[in-house]
């Protein structure tokens, strides 16, 4: 292949990002990607964004591809809730679901502590941190349960009844979404019931509008998840759907809640950041955040960015579940978006769409490679890319051309798990 020179900034230094803020302007929502959910160069690009969009722009919180209960726990810490002398590391503890690694790392507790730094100081936006994933239904279940102990009424009853209703499936989602998948018989009555009347706000302002909003989230988890895993097994692309489409609901529910002046920085792999109809997913009638956005808030207020890299090392497994490990990342795919813009220089670098827009070459889908938590090193030539328009999908791109692992803490993992049928490359 013959590569075509490219518009590009150089990328050394969080000076080299002016460039990127003055392209973001004065968009509300700027969600910021990653090619694997094991880089450490991902995550501090992200932190040294986000520092700057909060600081220089205003933004009001960040919003990963976590679970809403354990992501609630570093939103309570960085806003003063949790008991005196708690620390990062207690906190992060709580991200124990397989992959454990992607929210417990340094790389996230050095920016939970500027997070807890910027909230602690006198006259400064208070910034918020919150999941947006759908994983969690028991856990959320729980917190349901604890916010209700000290009252009753019709909401402590509905919770009762969707409790009872997952219990003979053990607090196991894949068992409960294999014995309902085919029946209708099932618990999304009783979940969207108790949405409902968790919905059902006491007159006046309550004196913790985030705790009452936090019970709520949950809710909403139960009944996105519910509905989730009944769709994984049933296969397809629909179960994607669900998640992205909770996804979407929920920033909406944030944007909303944190008022009409409210701005969003949104961490998550490239393939729910960049919009899915530039992609192949647009074949498989998927969609995702990214695309949804747009097609909300309009794309002069929506900023995507994507990353990705050349070679290096990723933290990963070689199967659903399995030990997590440091990987080498063999240089990309002849013809891919990575080789060429190594072949540039091996230099990192912040690429533009709307410089990159007249060159024929990028208009056309080109390989970008896509590192899920499940990784084969082996399988390049195979899989882990996926074809996309660059300057369409994203807003801007961050090129990182050799990258190392994230630095992992290590967390006792619970036993039950999501369902293999997570999508292993994202």
């Amino acid at each position: 292949m013959t590569y075509s020179k490219l518009p590009y900034h150089r990328l050394e230094n969080k000076a080299d990002l002016d460039v990127l803020l003055e392209d973001i302007g004065d968009a509300r929502i700027v969600m910021l990607g990653e090619a694997s959910h094991g880089t450490s160069e991902y995550y501090s690009w992200r932190t040294a964004i986000s520092k700057r969009l909060i600081e220089e722009k205003g933004f009001t919180f960040i919003a990963v591809e976590g679970d809403w209960p354990d992501c609630y726990q570093i939103n309570k810490f960085i806003r003063g809730y949790c008991k005196p002398g708690t620390k990062v590391s207690d906190v992060l503890k709580h991200f124990n679901r397989w992959p454990t690694w992607m929210w417990g790392n340094w790389e996230v507790a050095a920016l939970v502590e500027w997070l807890k730094e910027n909230n602690d100081r006198p006259n400064t936006n208070k910034i918020g941190f919150y999941g947006l994933d759908v994983y969690s239904l028991w856990d959320s279940l729980n917190q349901i349960m604890k916010y209700l102990e000290k009252k009753d009424g019709h909401a402590v009853k509905a919770a009762k009844e969707a409790f009872k209703c997952f219990e003979p499936y053990s607090s196991d989602p894949q068992e409960y979404a294999r014995a309902v998948a085919y029946v209708s018989e099932d618990c999304e009555d009783e979940v969207i019931s108790m949405l409902q009347e968790l919905g059902k706000r006491e007159q006046g302002e309550p004196a913790n509008p985030e705790a009452v909003f936090d019970a709520e989230q949950n809710a909403l988890v139960a009944v996105n998840a519910e509905r989730y895993y009944k769709a994984m097994v049933r296969g397809g692309g629909n179960s994607w759907n669900v998640r992205d489409g909770h996804m979407m609901e929920t920033l909406n529910r944030l944007l909303e809640f944190h008022g009409p002046d409210s701005k969003a920085i949104i961490w998550e792999h490239n393939t729910h950041v960049g919009d899915a109809r530039f992609t192949d997913m647009a074949r498989a009638g998927m969609v995702n955040i990214g695309q949804l956005a747009r097609e909300q808030y309009g794309r002069e207020n929506v900023y995507l960015a994507g990353f990705g890299s050349y070679e290096g090392s990723v933290i990963a497994g070689d199967s659903w579940g399995a030990p997590m490990k440091k990987m080498e990342v063999p240089p990309a795919r002849k013809g891919s978006w990575e080789d060429w813009l190594h072949n540039l220089g091996a230099t990192d670098k912040l690429l533009l769409s709307r410089e990159l827009r007249e060159i024929s070459e990028v208009k056309q889908q080109i390989d970008h490679r896509a590192i899920g938590v499940v990784y084969d090193p082996n399988r390049e030539k195979y899989g882990n890319y996926v074809p996309t328009i660059i300057p369409e999908r994203y807003d801007a791109f961050l090129y990182l051309d050799e990258t190392e692992a994230l630095r992992p803490f290590i967390v006792k993992t619970k036993e039950k798990e999501p369902p293999e049928m997570y999508p292993a490359n994202e």
